[in-house]
């Protein structure tokens, strides 16, 4: 059991940029007694490498199709109950060119692992959209995928790739995927995707059923050892449709806690302020932010199918997760001493 003391040293030698044993990460992850310290070192870290800027992502969710069966999903193939559709090539195109009016310089296209869109579709409309727009990234959210599918969308423009590994730790993966699915699949597609040169993004629900403090402590080894540019973390919220309908939500305290402590040991990260977290109370977009957090990802898919995106309970689609409120995200970041930046965005290692 490490003492106050030595758990706020180990806080400090974190914002040094030294790595913390697993019991030290462990205690500072289990106690809220360090949370303004730790906003506060992550802040100052942030700002060292990032000052006040705030990137924009406009999120294009292009289908609400998936081929698997993940517990705790409201896409999952076998809810009956869920609304499905998919977006043209025109209508993603339509959602980049609002988007790029808007000021938006990444489109991240989000969706559940649809057979249907072919990486011939794929390609061409990563390939349209970077001809269209040659000063914009192009973020890629669709799942696993072939290591030669993954090679041909980057060859066809496409810049990063987000990819949650949701659990580190096999046995916990288990509880949360059915047999069809391989935790082991899931790390060789991530190490795939920074072989071929993508910027990477991974990360974990926070609260899922049967999570332990291990289980993070195991999440946040794994992600030193992939070491990403994107590290994305949300609260674990229940669908009503799934297996884990009737579970609690994650913690929005723990997470915005974790946000803090990846932004000390991963201090080059993009690290957003996730929908999930303000789908629980609105004001945990403005705590993730003071504690670390620098990426918000407006929406800019269709409102006529934006309300059928949906992978949990009462997710957040319009105030500010709606990419049209891009002024009041604007006066909002300002408000806090944010800054709201119209560019790329890449990642600053």
């Amino acid at each position: 059991m490490l003492s106050n003391s030595e758990i706020s040293e180990a806080i400090k030698s974190m914002a040094a940029g030294k790595n913390p044993c697993d019991s030290a990460l462990a205690a500072i992850v289990s106690s809220s007694d360090y949370d303004g310290e730790l906003a506060s070192c992550a802040d100052s870290v942030r700002r060292k490498v990032y000052s006040d800027e705030v990137y924009l992502r406009g999120l294009i969710e292009i289908s609400s199709y998936c081929r698997n069966n993940c517990f705790y999903c409201g896409l999952r193939a076998g809810n009956a109950k869920a609304l499905r559709y998919r977006l043209s090539k025109d209508e993603i195109l339509t959602a980049c060119k609002e988007g790029c009016e808007l000021g938006f310089r990444t489109f991240v296209l989000q969706g559940g692992e649809d057979p249907y869109f072919s990486d011939s579709f794929i390609c061409d409309v990563v390939s349209s959209i970077k001809r269209l727009y040659p000063d914009c990234a192009v973020t890629l959210s669709i799942g696993e995928r072939e290591y030669s599918s993954y090679k041909a969308l980057f060859d066809a423009g496409a810049d990063r790739y987000l990819l949650r590994h949701e659990t580190a730790d096999d046995a916990h993966y288990r509880k949360l995927h059915p047999e069809s699915m391989s935790l082991q699949n899931r790390k060789e597609c991530l190490f795939a995707l920074k072989e071929i040169g993508y910027q990477v993004g991974s990360g974990f629900m926070v609260g899922s059923p049967y999570q332990t403090v291990e289980n993070i402590v195991s999440d946040i080894r794994f992600l030193q050892e992939l070491s990403p540019d994107m590290i994305g973390i949300g609260p674990f919220i229940p669908h009503r449709n799934t297996p884990f309908g009737s579970f609690s939500c994650g913690s929005a305290d723990l997470t915005i806690r974790l946000i803090s402590i990846l932004r000390l040991l991963f201090p080059y990260a993009l690290i957003p302020a996730t929908t999930s977290l303000a789908t629980i109370a609105e004001e945990n977009r403005k705590k993730a932010l003071i504690s670390g957090a620098n990426v918000i990802m407006p929406n800019l898919t269709p409102l006529k199918v934006r309300k059928k995106y949906e992978i949990y309970n009462r997710k957040l689609s319009s105030s500010l997760e709606s990419a049209q409120a891009v002024e009041s995200i604007k006066a909002m970041l300002a408000d806090i001493g944010y800054r709201a930046v119209s560019s790329r965005g890449d990642v600053k290692r």
